[in-house]
């Protein structure tokens, strides 16, 4: 079975990178995201909102299951809103908050890494694993 012509080695070690994988633009936005998600009280805030029916709780209703005072999680729900992985929407006294699934995807198309993939290279050869 004829394979496709694969680009040369440079210096006869690794294979050029064919795609340059994240835009500027996009690193920085998956940089101040991933700094969102970057503890673990705001990935439990999360995990609640997702494992709801409704796809939505209460911010009230956080502070049971996560143990934390309302100031503390008023605080972690202003940074998930500011990074946009959650939106709330005021009614009456209190703020009810869902996910933001345009935010969700593009953190799975941003994470999907097979653009950067290159035929023979370290995921097949075992180069970059760490192994001499």
């Amino acid at each position: 079975m004829a394979h496709p012509a694969e680009p040369a080695p440079i210096d006869g070690c690794c294979q050029p990178i064919l795609e340059p994988g994240l835009a500027d633009d996009d690193a920085a936005v998956l940089a101040r995201t991933f700094g969102a998600l970057a503890d673990p009280v705001r990935l439990r805030i999360l995990s609640c909102i997702a494992a709801q029916p409704s796809g939505e709780c209460c911010g009230c209703d956080l502070t049971a299951p996560l143990g934390r005072s309302q100031p503390t999680v008023s605080h972690h729900l202003k940074v998930l809103t500011e990074a946009g992985l959650v939106r709330g929407e005021k009614r009456g006294r209190w703020v009810w908050y869902s996910l933001v699934p345009e935010r969700v995807e593009l953190l799975r198309s941003l994470l999907d890494t097979s653009c950067c993939r290159v035929p023979g290279g370290p995921a097949a050869s075992g180069h970059g694993s760490g192994r001499q």
